[in-house]
């Protein structure tokens, strides 16, 4: 004998908010390669990691930071609570590698 299958007949669901990782920072353009950090969401997955206002974003992984645009990109690329390491210059001069695990911000 076969086996019998039925399909839903109703209307399909309304598909929901697609989810997106976020770092819960402000970030602009400047002139110079990478995202500068204007604003720092307290209590944030940036926050949490170490990042302050005045760092720039150089690179997310292995991928190199032109523009805010790309940080948003590559942000949005990772799953939330994915780590992520971020490869800092802080205002101070210094570089630093940051592990931030994004999450979701409401």
């Amino acid at each position: 004998l076969g086996v019998l299958a039925t399909a839903w007949a109703g209307p399909a669901p309304a598909p929901g908010p697609a989810l997106s990782a976020r770092l819960g920072v402000e970030v602009t353009d400047d002139g110079r390669p990478g995202a500068l950090v204007v604003g720092v969401q307290n209590p944030g997955p940036g926050h949490t990691a170490g990042l302050r206002e005045g760092d720039l974003l150089l690179a997310v992984g292995a991928t190199r930071v032109d523009t805010a645009a790309d940080l948003a990109h590559e942000v949005s690329r990772t799953a939330p609570g994915t780590p992520i390491r971020l490869t800092v210059r802080h205002a101070t001069g210094g570089y630093q590698q940051l592990t931030a695990v994004p999450g979701i911000l409401t």
